[in-house]
């Protein structure tokens, strides 16, 4: 994995999400490609997902979406643009494995499979310890 571009400044991967505190379900930026990315976030006790001590379903699906949210910030970020604001036009085929425990480490991998007029189809690989916990598709869509 290539991580000569690797962001773990908090605050400057938040200021590359539409979502603001308490909402921020990505912490880290491991890689980024134009066709891929590789976010992470470490389970905190007061991240609102966290519930009996779970990270529970919905954040993760909140941090998958926003780990692609991620790769349309910082591709507007180095394109020195602001990011249009993104919506998810479809959720398909979630899996969920594993819920992550306190102070787990997770990263995900998003892989661009098609792009057409501001429409994105992306697969998304959720993993904790190299282990893959949860999966999906999502298409997201770029507000005109």
């Amino acid at each position: 994995m290539e991580t000569s571009n690797a962001i773990f400044e908090k605050d400057f991967v938040e200021n590359l999400l539409p979502q603001k505190f308490p909402f921020v379900m990505v912490d880290k930026l491991y890689s980024y490609t134009e066709i891929s990315l590789v976010s992470g976030l470490k389970i905190q006790s007061d991240n609102i997902f966290f519930h009996n001590k779970n990270f529970v379903e919905a954040g993760l699906v909140e941090h998958m979406a926003q780990s692609v949210a991620l790769h349309t910030g910082y591709q507007f970020y180095l394109k020195k643009e602001p990011a249009p604001t993104g919506y998810i036009g479809s959720i398909k085929d979630i899996e969920i494995k594993k819920l992550p425990k306190l102070d787990d480490e997770i990263q995900t991998t998003v892989s661009i499979l098609q792009e057409f007029g501001g429409i994105t189809l992306v697969d998304i690989v959720t993993k904790l310890n190299g282990i893959e916990i949860a999966t999906g598709q999502m298409k997201t869509v770029l507000a005109k």
